[in-house]
């Protein structure tokens, strides 16, 4: 069902961004938004990764600098069927994790200074085991695609506003988008696109919770561990920026009320409630 629910989200995003390039310049448009989310796609299916890992100022690791994380990392990518990821630890006192990488033999997991200090290593077992499920489903890919496309979308919506002000921009001789469909698409596009984006981030999360807890081979795993991070997170501030706040296993910002609504993660009383289940 979350992969479906995935596909269905995509294809949307994906007709959103049309109708974008369309409403903005007609059939021009929407090959210059087809166009341009490519390219944008491109870039982050090959630069993507280390530009997080950058961002974070993440550190590669060997086995001899952090021996327990990484035999945890390697025992469960061989149970996963995947292949060695790099390992790499980012010092930051919030306990998150985050995996990266265009696809499982070009994958790295990172994990924050804190999380090795909070977790049990059970607890740290079921983490890396929901990140590995990221690698295998290729969840880092999907996302970013979907980021990527999202952002593309909002950049239609600039130039439509800058077109707007200085004059309108260049139109179809045979079919144009009217003012109000560019107009609605300033205003609805980047919304709708957003949304959207979110809901993949948290149906990739439902389904990579699963995954990771049955390649860690206790859900309970996973579930305490969450618990812990949870409270954590509110209580100890990261500096993560939004546009890669989906990629960490729990949401580094903080949200109330209508922002759940934005929000990369499901509920987290939800996907306890679920992993608890499975353990029934």
């Amino acid at each position: 069902m979350n992969t479906l629910k995935t596909m269905v989200l995509m294809v949307g995003l994906t007709l959103i961004l049309i109708w974008a390039g369309g409403a903005f310049g007609g059939r021009s448009g929407m090959t210059m938004a087809l166009m341009f989310a490519l390219m944008m796609n491109l870039f982050a299916y090959w630069f993507s990764d280390k530009i997080v890992l950058k961002m974070y100022r993440a550190q590669e690791v060997r086995e001899h600098e952090a021996p327990e994380l990484y035999s945890i990392v390697r025992r469960l990518a061989q149970k996963a069927e995947i292949p060695m990821p790099k390992v790499y630890i980012m010092d930051a006192d919030q306990p998150n994790a985050f995996a990266t990488g265009r696809n499982p033999n070009h994958a790295a997991v990172a994990v924050t200074t804190g999380i090795m200090k909070t977790l049990s290593r059970e607890e740290l077992e079921g983490v890396i085991g929901h990140e590995l499920a990221h690698v295998k489903h290729r969840d880092i890919l999907i996302s970013t695609i979907a980021a990527t496309i999202a952002g593309a979308i909002s950049y239609l919506a600039q130039m439509a506003q800058l077109a707007m002000i200085f004059g309108g921009g260049r139109r179809d001789d045979e079919r144009d988008g009217s003012p109000i469909a560019a107009l609605a698409m300033m205003i609805v596009g980047p919304i709708a696109a957003m949304l959207i984006q979110m809901a993949i981030s948290r149906s990739r999360e439902y389904s990579a919770d699963s995954g990771g807890a049955r390649i860690a081979g206790n859900p309970r795993y996973l579930a305490s561990a969450l618990k812990k991070l949870h409270i954590a997170s509110q209580r100890i501030p990261i500096n993560a920026q939004p546009a890669t706040a989906h990629m960490f296993i729990v949401n580094p910002l903080s949200g109330r009320g209508f922002a759940k609504l934005f929000s990369t993660h499901p509920p987290m009383e939800e996907r306890i409630a679920r992993l608890e289940a499975m353990s029934l």
